[in-house]
């Protein structure tokens, strides 16, 4: 593994201290997922026990290289079992490592790559209680960021004052509150949460949104959200493997957004980790990339048709 050194900071003005590049866990949680390449890269060894191997693995080299922010969710899979198996064998320190997960999907996929629905979405305050139990379980007080997993404007879940206030009483209770963001109309979810309150006090601290040298319409409104001291996660920087013949420079656009505080890497190999953090020597002038954006519209359009490999 590259010996380049991967900056750490704070995450917004949450004092979670993040680096620079997280490990997310999505790909690695489940047999099957949207990312193109899969078979490439997993072949046909996709048991539970070979899926947490090669996890650990990941976690590994993810923690040898520098990275020390981890994204789960309760949707992808085993993710959050996976991790919490890793930190009980490797005992990192307890501030060594920032660790976020998500409700509001679950797996149904029955670890079957055929399985006619792979997860189901549900923003109601019962999912909520129910998985934040399920997310402690697993990871215990080691879990530090909850958030709403893929808000929407559509979903009215930012004007659900059951969930806001659940989450207003997960955040007294010691847990940092984000959300994160989906779909073409990402930017006016953002600034819709940066409007929320629950008795004066907005529960959000943390957003998560996709960018990418294809999708660039959140921009914008993470700028907002990073001013005022949120802080700013970044996902889907490969576009789903669309922008693997360029990941190098795909990775390195995101590293260099100047509100971007974490940029996942969604590696399933280490050599795949490898080249995301040797993009942080490509890092440049974040308006100095290559002009290959997509309409939010076509975007969207074209990651919802991706099938589950």
């Amino acid at each position: 593994m590259s010996r380049i050194h991967i900056p750490t900071r704070k995450l917004g003005s949450t004092g979670l201290i993040v680096s620079h590049i997280g490990l997310g866990l999505a790909a690695l949680g489940r047999p099957a997922y949207i990312n193109l390449g899969r078979q490439r890269d997993f072949g046909s060894a996709r048991s539970v026990a070979e899926l947490e191997r090669r996890c650990h693995e990941m976690l590994d080299a993810a923690y040898a290289a520098g990275i020390r922010y981890i994204d789960a969710a309760r949707s992808y899979g085993m993710a959050e079992h996976f991790l919490g198996t890793w930190l009980k064998t490797r005992n990192p320190a307890r501030d060594a490592i920032t660790i976020g997960s998500k409700w509001g999907y679950s797996y149904t996929g029955s670890w079957q790559l055929d399985a006619p629905v792979h997860e189901v979405k549900d923003l109601s305050v019962e999912t909520l209680r129910r998985q934040i139990v399920e997310s402690r379980s697993l990871l215990g007080d080691r879990l530090h960021l909850y958030e709403i997993h893929s808000a929407t404007i559509e979903s009215n879940v930012l004007d659900n004052v059951d969930v806001l206030n659940e989450l207003q009483r997960l955040r007294s209770s010691g847990l940092v509150i984000g959300l994160t963001v989906t779909g073409p109309n990402q930017a006016d979810t953002i600034r819709h949460a940066l409007r929320v309150g629950v008795d004066g006090v907005n529960p959000f601290q943390v957003v998560q949104a996709t960018w990418n040298l294809l999708e660039r319409s959140a921009g914008s409104a993470l700028a907002e959200a990073h001013a005022i001291g949120w802080g700013v996660i970044v996902k889907e920087a490969m576009a789903n493997g669309r922008l693997a013949d360029r990941d190098v420079v795909a990775f390195a656009a995101a590293l260099s957004q100047p509100w971007a505080d974490v940029v996942l890497s969604g590696a399933v190999t280490p050599k795949q980790l490898e080249r995301n953090v040797n993009a942080i020597a490509s890092a440049r002038d974040p308006d100095d990339w290559p002009d290959i954006a997509e309409s939010p519209a076509d975007y969207w359009r074209r990651r919802s048709a991706l099938a589950w490999q």
